[in-house]
């Protein structure tokens, strides 16, 4: 009886200690890395955007159906592109991939995931992949989807799905890099 009382404040206390941790402090703009680039990124930090958002180019899937969504209507991208591209989930994706200072890298990636992302250009369906996000020496693995960032200032946008869990956004801090 005394050993399952001591496991349970045990677990109760490691619960609670967890909870607890305190959490680390980023800026509205932070320069993190994208590990498997081995590239340096200055991101805006967007509480707003659910999941991060990655510069790619040249996006091609090895052994699978390449789609491209421009191809197709708006009214096509939920009913047409979108299962279309669910076929290729679990292949791997080839891109290119393009820092602010045109520091370039070829990857690929493993597709685990498409997205329908709604924005002011409308509805995009963009495959997600997994990445490391390191900043200040810590990486953490999140799905990032891709898309042609090339004309947008900040090549890396990062969303709530980074965040969660282990960072606090300070609207003050960093508020002038760019």
């Amino acid at each position: 009886m005394l050993k399952k009382l001591l496991v349970a404040v045990t677990l109760v206390l490691t619960v609670v200690s967890g909870a607890l941790a305190e959490k680390l402090t980023v800026g509205a703009a932070e320069h993190v890395k994208v590990v498997e680039a081995d590239l340096n990124f200055l991101t805006r930090i967007d509480t707003g955007a659910a999941s991060t958002s990655l510069h790619a180019e040249n996006m091609r899937v090895i052994d699978g159906e390449n789609i491209d969504p421009a191809d197709y209507s708006e009214a096509e991208q939920k009913s047409v592109v979108r299962p279309l591209m669910r076929k290729n989930v679990g292949k791997y994706l080839q891109f290119t991939t393009e820092n602010e200072h045109g520091d370039k890298h070829q990857g690929k990636a493993l597709i685990t995931d498409v997205a329908a992302v709604r924005n002011s250009q409308g509805l995009e369906i963009r495959y997600k992949v997994a990445l490391a996000i390191a900043w200040q020496g810590q990486a953490k693995t999140v799905d990032v989807n891709l898309r042609d960032r090339s004309k947008m200032h900040y090549k890396l946008l990062i969303g709530r799905n980074w965040l969660e869990g282990d960072y606090l956004v300070d609207v003050e801090r960093n508020k002038n890099l760019k």
